[in-house]
């Protein structure tokens, strides 16, 4: 369920005090942000995956490959085939994180449809809330 655009200006608020106050520990926690996976990326984590299932495969089928009862080629082969379904499907790791500016930018223009539109019987709700709760 998305936020309210009050929830929202208040969670703007919240995250430009903590800027403010200690930038440091702000930069620390915001991370990074995950992009979309390139092609080469998902090639490269289907050919992993392919590996992994022959592998499972291999360690079923070959009796060599066991320790015991324990198919240790097949266990390997499953843990190759989710690290490439999970390399094909993540991206990389953008380092900064959202740019302040574009965030900025983005409050601005929910503040403004939020002011523009007066429409739905549930917004008009909230508006007349918020203006008994402020006085």
């Amino acid at each position: 369920m998305p936020l309210s655009d009050h929830e929202q200006r208040m969670l703007d608020q919240i995250e430009s005090a903590l800027y403010a106050e200690d930038p440091k520990f702000a930069s620390s926690v915001r991370g990074g942000t995950l992009r979309a996976p390139s092609t080469r990326r998902r090639l490269q984590g289907a050919a992993l995956f392919v590996i992994g299932l022959a592998m499972l495969v291999a360690g079923i089928a070959i009796p060599a490959t066991r320790i015991g009862d324990f198919a240790i080629l097949s266990v390997i082969g499953f843990i190759v085939m989710f690290g490439g379904v999970v390399f094909a499907i993540t991206g990389p790791r953008v380092a900064g994180g959202r740019d302040r500016g574009v965030t900025d930018q983005v409050g601005q223009q929910r503040q403004k449809r939020a002011k523009g539109s007066g429409g739905s019987f549930t917004s008009r709700m909230e508006d007349r809330f918020r203006r008994r709760f402020d006085e």
